[in-house]
């Protein structure tokens, strides 16, 4: 009896001492920061003071006591004598593989009139051969002081001998000698089943030169090319740019082929230092036979689970044009416009899927669980998505499915509230607001603009909506098209402040600090299917995060657009540090 008693003490003793050992063994941090203010952006959004890492996640989060437990002979352990810790910043929405090449031929200056886009074209002119084409992309005309397209006469004028386009998305207004070359005249028309159409004047009856909807007609530019070990250089310089301004996440949207083996090669490399989502670019202008095979070709791709890193989850397509050259579909007509070379006082906008049509690509999504993203600008094209989405009710979880309007600039109330109640999700980008809201304000009115970007409307009905920056062009997060900096689109969505305006947009849709955050972390890794990974600093989740200069909470509303990033890590290896 005594030695099953002094065998069961020894038992107990064993597990009392040699199990915390083993324990500690396997739960001995990394990394341990402590004596700051971690900002965690959890369910509660609560504050703590000490985190610790193991590998790529987060081990420990909480006071310093209850930390420290976690610090081994190892560990390092940082003091952040009072400073701020955010989650990594992650921006829904953005082009970066297109972005990072744009000036490899050439720099692009910054274009604020007409007569700086002309002497760009008369500096192109000087280098390229009689005959060449020359482009000008997405430099917007509600960012141009006159706000309006350079017109025919003007591009012929400029460029006699060459052929030029100044072209945002799908429109464009191009010269005598771009149509022609195109061969398109007065009796032109579309003939692929896409939208769109060459404009006329009303009175005259001859091309205005303006594209609506068609710019895929005219001939692609002749630059050169960056290799695919230059591309994707310059990929990584735009990433580490990224994480310099505490991006450590990205939602790639309309990703053709080359661009996928692009970001797949860096991750071979090990020198992708952002976590990408992509969405490929699937055209609808094709069979509904070549679309679902498009769709469940993603869905069959070995990226498609991919890492945690990089996956491919998603499509992109496009339900209309663009509120920046004057074809986003809308509910009610644009009205006669100067700016936007709008004559017809019934035009609408254009719509590029029709609603059959649509109903037939969302359902092969939902069946493949493939996300659906499409650019939807105008509240047409937004009342039309959701629409599409409630006609499935009956057949998917569209909650579940998560589809993605992009953009969703134009709502109404009742948009806000059915996309809530669906779980459709919206994909927003405030430096539409701050860079355009002047000329929209000037063409639409104040009051038609009420439901334009309503962001605090969308969170207090419970939608889900996810903030980035749709950039384009350009390496610098604010020399950028558009630009890329997270904290002037956080800025611009707690104040609705517009450039060249001189009153805030409609202030009562403002974000508080605690949405601001939350719409470019969290709510963006739900948008990328990632919530239970990143977003958020919670034990478990990747160690994604940034030290700040000030703090985000306490600190001048006026300041949070100045706001430096001091580190940032990702799966915590720190991958930026201002020097």
């Amino acid at each position: 009896m005594i030695q099953k008693n002094t065998a069961f003490i020894v038992l107990i003793l064993c597990l009392f001492f040699v199990t915390p050992i083993l324990f500690a063994s396997e739960e001995t941090a990394d990394l341990i920061l402590m004596g700051g203010k971690i900002i965690t952006v959890d369910e509660a959004f609560s504050i703590q003071n000490a985190m610790a890492i193991q590998g790529d996640r987060i081990i420990a989060i909480g006071g310093e006591q209850e930390v420290k437990r976690f610090q081994g002979a190892t560990t390092k352990v940082f003091h952040l004598r009072g400073k701020t810790i955010l989650p990594g910043l992650i921006d829904s929405h953005t082009h970066p593989a297109a972005a990072c090449a744009a000036e490899f031929d050439h720099k692009l200056p910054l274009m604020e009139s007409i007569p700086d886009v002309l002497d760009y074209i008369r500096s192109r002119i000087e280098v390229v051969p009689d005959g060449e084409w020359v482009w000008v992309s997405q430099v917007f005309l509600t960012r141009l002081k006159e706000e309006r397209y350079p017109t025919m006469e003007e591009l012929n004028a400029v460029a006699p001998d060459n052929p030029v386009v100044f072209r945002t998305g799908p429109d464009a207004s191009v010269n005598s000698l771009a149509l022609q070359a195109c061969g398109i005249d007065e009796n032109w028309k579309v003939d692929d089943g896409g939208p769109g159409y060459a404009e006329k004047d009303p009175k005259t009856g001859k091309l205005t030169g303006i594209l609506r909807g068609c710019t895929r007609y005219l001939k692609h530019p002749s630059l050169k090319k960056p290799t695919i070990e230059e591309h994707g250089a310059l990929l990584k310089e735009l990433f580490a740019d990224y994480n310099r301004v505490g991006i450590t996440g990205v939602g790639e949207r309309d990703a053709d082929e080359s661009e996928i083996k692009l970001y797949e090669s860096l991750q071979d490399q090990g020198e992708l230092m952002v976590r990408s989502f992509l969405s490929k670019h699937v055209d609808t202008i094709q069979s509904m036979e070549d679309i679902e095979r498009d769709i469940r070709a993603v869905a069959q791709s070995p990226l498609y689970k991919g890492t945690n890193l990089l996956r491919v989850g998603a499509i992109k397509t496009y339900m209309d044009g663009g509120m920046l050259t004057g074809s986003a579909f809308m509910r009610e007509p644009w009205g006669v416009s100067e700016m936007y070379n709008i004559k017809d006082p019934a035009y609408r906008g254009t719509r590029f899927i029709p609603e059959e049509k649509l109903i037939g690509i969302l359902a092969a999504c939902m069946k493949n669980n493939v996300q659906f993203n499409a650019h939807s600008v105008g509240d047409g094209a937004v009342h039309g998505i959701i629409d599409g989405c409630a006609a499935l009710r009956d057949q998917f979880d569209i909650r579940a499915k998560r589809p993605v309007i992009c953009h969703s600039n134009f709502m109404s109330e009742d948009a806000v509230l059915r996309a809530a109640e669906m779980g459709i999700c919206l994909d927003i980008q405030p430096a539409w607001l701050q860079l355009d809201g002047r000329t929209l304000n000037h063409h639409f009115g104040y009051e038609r603009l009420t439901w334009f970007q309503p962001l605090r409307s969308i969170f207090a009905a419970g939608g889900m909506a996810g903030g980035g920056s749709d950039h384009m062009q350009k390496i610098g997060s604010l020399r950028s098209i558009n630009f890329y900096d997270p904290w002037l689109g956080i800025y611009t969505t707690m104040t609705r402040e517009a450039k060249w305006l001189d009153r805030p947009l409609h202030p009562e849709q403002a974000l508080s600090r605690v949405e601001a955050i939350r719409f470019y972390t969290i709510n963006c890794a739900y948008l990328h299917f990632s919530e239970k990974d990143r977003g958020s600093l919670e034990a478990g989740k990747l160690a994604d995060f940034i030290v700040i200069d000030r703090d985000y909470m306490t600190c001048p509303v006026d300041e949070i657009k100045d706001i430096q990033v001091l580190q940032t890590y990702l799966g915590g290896r720190l991958v930026y540090e201002k020097s």
